[in-house]
């Protein structure tokens, strides 16, 4: 069976910076298993996936902009320390949950300073370049449940 929308793939993968430095891998773990076409991987890689079958390997490269997104200097904030429960706790790299105009949103700490904390709102990865090594170890039909519950039943998915 061919990758098509609404088929349940699982897939190994290794993601590597332009710098060839791996940011995430499958390796020594149970393959990655998702629904195709809804939305569970980049846009990119799902394209790049779209028509593979079981046993294929591809390795290709993803841009920011069917990656992760490009940079957005407008995610960029700067708010006082004083608004964050146990400010004293706040370090340079942590991530933080804030409540958004449309909803919770996960922002990295970039600097502190004085009274001022620096907040980013752009994913980790957005504005690279992503490497994806990829195979495919199995596609078939997602069933109308998992269909319905947005999310892959079973041996490495979700659990009811």
């Amino acid at each position: 069976m061919k990758i098509e929308k609404n088929s349940v793939v699982e897939i190994h993968y290794t993601l590597t910076d332009d710098q060839g430095e791996t940011i995430d891998s499958s390796a020594g773990q149970q393959p990655l298993p998702y629904i195709h076409g809804i939305g569970a991987l980049i846009p990119g890689l799902e394209k790049e996936l779209e028509g593979k079958e079981a046993g294929d390997k591809l390795k290709v490269v993803i841009g920011a902009a069917d990656g992760y997104g490009e940079y957005n200097q407008d995610q960029v904030f700067e708010v006082s320390k004083s608004g964050f429960q146990g400010d004293e706790d706040l370090e340079v790299g942590m991530q933080v949950q804030l409540e958004t105009d449309s909803g919770p949103a996960i922002a990295m700490v970039t600097e502190i300073e004085g009274d001022s904390v620096t907040l980013d709102l752009n994913h980790p990865l957005a504005g690279m370049e992503l490497s994806f090594d990829v195979e495919v170890i199995s596609v078939r039909a997602a069933s109308p449940e998992e269909l319905s519950h947005g999310h892959v039943h079973g041996p490495g998915g979700h659990q009811h």
